[in-house]
């Protein structure tokens, strides 16, 4: 009793020891655990640091962890979290990527085994894009380049030269691309490319050509920007070799084809100056008892378009189409330049066909001066039956074999025709402003683009309010002036 009440009157001292890891930690490190009453938890105290650390009371005689360690853990923890968003997400966007790349996939080898299905040993042998790359040796030799890819000299395991075709790359289903397979496969003349193999791996698409050293027609027979001038006899044989090559598919063929976009750039001249009709793209197949195309839009390239794939109002769309175009073709072998200025503002009178018919024919002028009778009569033969190709009326038009008929026959036995209604043809600035749009593909450029045109009239042509798809010469003169 004495000693409690000396120790009520004196006072005493209590020692506390926790049995706690954090506790002693703090004791090992120079510090006293203490109590701090205002948060109810273990502190660490320091003689220079009070209340630096603190351990909670969780009531098991444990203690807590120190502040600095629920801090490193809070930041394993989100740390933990964010890269299992980032884990999951790559996860998930590569099992989408699998997933689209398998449709791709499936939905490529579905169109190829439904094509060689159709054709059978027809079909041109399938390659894979590797070997396309190693045929061009990963294309280091481009031959050239146009609205729907480049082309890269290439050589064949034998040792033959091809002419790889690399397409862009595109979301479409790969239709269009087959169409051209399929186009060119069901073909076999000496005035058509040969095709010899084709690429089709999801968006990587590319065609195997024969290799053609002389390139296209374009290169020689205009005067400005020609490589070479063709001798009379040469030009005169490409006309009837390109007019057989489109006998050939109008007529030849078990399914008739409309090659669509026949012009100088496609037709391609092997070493001996032989023309092959190349570029099927735009090409569309129809029974051979049909006689008029079912087809939406209109497609080509200005200049040698057909006025009825502009305006059912001129008529069906048939392979009379194509002869317009080889008469526009024609006109321009024979006369040395091109029939069409799309960049022209101001109005001309200098149409080239309106200055063929007026000029030599009825006038009886020369083309040149120094052309020898014999040229001058093979010249005068190329532009008749060019100017009988390019009538507007469908069924004015001579078919490819009657072209083929007036070339190699006599001068003097093709009639003059009459001059075409849709010449003299006006393209000013203020018919460019309608919202009436067209895609138009530049020969020297691989884009796509916009081309807003007048609703009215284009080269004089009466226009339906409806998307067409053409393409444009890569170079153009003062020529065309549309009214």
């Amino acid at each position: 009793m004495h000693l409690l009440q000396d120790a009520l009157n004196n006072g005493f001292g209590i020692q506390w020891f926790a049995n706690n890891d954090d506790c002693n930690l703090c004791v090992r490190s120079g510090g006293v655990c203490g109590y701090n009453q205002d948060v109810g938890s273990f502190s660490c105290y320091f003689s220079d640091r009070p209340h630096q650390y603190t351990c909670d009371d969780n009531g098991n005689g444990n203690g807590g962890v120190f502040i600095r360690q629920r801090h490193v853990k809070l930041i394993i923890g989100v740390s933990t979290g964010i890269a299992g968003i980032i884990v999951s997400s790559l996860v998930i966007f590569y099992i989408g990527k699998r997933c689209r790349v398998h449709k791709l996939n499936q939905q490529s080898n579905h169109i190829v085994n439904k094509f060689v299905l159709t054709h059978g040993s027809l079909a041109p042998k399938r390659y894979n894009y590797h070997e396309i790359k190693k045929i061009t040796k990963s294309f280091r030799e481009k031959l050239g380049q146009g609205g729907y890819g480049i082309v890269y000299k290439g050589k064949l395991p034998d040792g033959q030269l091809v002419a790889v075709k690399v397409l862009t790359e595109t979301d479409e289903n790969g239709e269009e691309f087959i169409n051209e397979v399929a186009s060119i496969s069901r073909t076999s003349h000496v005035n058509i490319v040969n095709l010899l193999g084709f690429c089709y791996e999801r968006k990587k698409r590319a065609l195997v050509y024969e290799f053609m050293p002389n390139k296209s027609l374009d290169k020689f027979i205009y005067k400005s920007g020609s490589e070479a001038h063709l001798e009379w006899e040469k030009l005169y044989n490409i006309a009837v070799g390109v007019a057989r090559g489109l006998e050939y598919l109008h007529r030849g063929c078990n399914t008739r084809i409309v090659h669509f976009d026949i012009k100088p750039q496609n037709i391609l001249l092997d070493q001996d100056f032989c023309p092959k009709i190349s570029d099927f793209g735009l090409a569309k197949l129809f029974k051979k008892k049909q006689s008029m195309i079912s087809m939406l839009g209109a497609r080509g390239t200005i200049g040698y378009i057909a006025p009825e794939v502009f305006s059912r109002n001129f008529g069906g769309v048939s392979h009379k189409s194509d002869v317009y175009s080889y008469g526009m073709m024609l006109l321009e072998m024979a006369g040395a330049r091109k029939n069409v200025e799309i960049e022209a503002i101001q109005t001309s009178e200098d149409y080239f066909p309106d200055k063929i018919y007026e000029h030599v024919l009825l006038e009886d002028k020369k083309l040149d001066d120094l052309m020898t009778e014999e040229n001058e009569e093979t010249a005068r033969k190329m532009l008749l039956v060019g100017l009988w190709s390019i009538q507007t009326a469908p069924s004015e038009r001579p078919s490819m074999t009657k072209v083929v008929e007036m070339l190699e026959g006599s001068f003097q036995s093709i009639q003059i025709p009459p001059k075409p209604v849709l010449s003299s043809p006006r393209l000013s600035g203020q018919q460019f402003s309608s919202s009436f749009s067209v895609n138009v593909e530049a020969e020297n450029s691989t884009e796509s683009y916009p081309l807003p045109i007048s609703k009215h009239h284009l080269c004089g042509l009466m226009l339906e309010e409806r998307h067409v798809e053409i393409k444009t010469p890569q170079a153009l003169t003062k020529s065309n002036s549309c009214s």
